[in-house]
């Protein structure tokens, strides 16, 4: 089975930028990606959160702002949790396993044409594991599934 998710867009706000109390660094953002449109037919976009760990967090804090253009791979997690009024509530967001600059510019045409960019500091976060990942292999039967 795979849960694999790449997104191209933009960022809808500054990315925010906290520390675990064990102080492992973590990123949340959201990013916005234009939906495919049909000739004369209005722009719309999805808004989708994603969740960066560790170094990945801290090169997008350093790197990205609000309204850059960002490529994010990683996966799609959901987790619900109960909010201060006792209401449940579910979450669906992307864990990233990499952040990239992308290969167009904000105008369309390839970010590569010799001018400085900041793309040529740092094209990628380095590969971190997953937090969430268990490493012990476990075998899941279609019979363990709840659908």
């Amino acid at each position: 089975m795979l849960n694999l998710t790449i997104l191209e867009g933009r960022l809808t706000r500054d990315p925010e930028l906290r520390k675990t109390q064990s102080g492992i660094a973590v990123a949340t953002f959201t990013v916005a990606c234009d939906r495919p449109r049909k000739k004369d037919a209005e722009q719309q976009a999805d808004f989708i959160n994603v969740v960066a760990w560790r170094q990945s967090a801290e090169f997008l804090s350093n790197y990205f702002h609000k309204g850059d253009a960002v490529q994010v791979q990683g996966r799609i997690q959901t987790r619900t949790y109960d909010d201060k009024n006792g209401n449940k509530v579910f979450v669906t967001e992307v864990v990233a396993y990499n952040i990239n600059f992308p290969l167009t510019s904000k105008s369309g045409n390839n970010s590569s044409n010799g001018s400085t960019n900041k793309a040529t500091a740092q094209n990628s976060a380095p590969a971190v594991e997953d937090p969430f990942v268990d490493t012990n292999s476990v075998e899941i039967s279609d019979d363990d599934l709840p659908f």
